[in-house]
């Protein structure tokens, strides 16, 4: 799958809302994402938008096991990665995209060393 997010875009660049990541919290973001179903369940939640994914369809999408998601669920959203909320009976999962901007911001933020990319 291509990416959309262009190196050194006014999103990348600027991320949303202003937010700032430091040191400690770009970190624990990648280190939340260094894992292959915590990688797959973020780019399912980024590919389905604010509206978000249930966490048994994640399960059923990814095909692990609901206790081993929901585990992987808690470290991305201990990093600040994804958000929670409660529909009804059911827990939707969404990719928090400020945060998203915000470390895709730190890690090109001194791209090419401000010349255009």
């Amino acid at each position: 799958m291509e990416s959309t997010l262009a190196p050194c875009s006014p999103v990348a660049a600027s991320p949303a809302e202003g937010r700032v990541l430091g040191s400690a919290e770009v970190i624990a973001a990648l280190a939340a994402l260094a894992q292959e179903h915590r990688l797959a369940a973020f780019r399912l939640l980024v590919e389905a938008g604010p509206d978000g994914v249930s966490a048994g369809d994640l399960a059923d999408r990814l095909s692990i096991p609901r206790s081993s998601l929901s585990f992987h669920l808690n470290q991305m959203m201990q990093a600040g990665l994804i958000v929670q909320r409660r529909e009804s009976r059911s827990l939707i999962y969404s990719a928090d995209f400020a945060a998203m901007a915000a470390l895709v911001g730190f890690l090109t933020e001194n791209c090419c060393r401000g010349a255009g990319c």
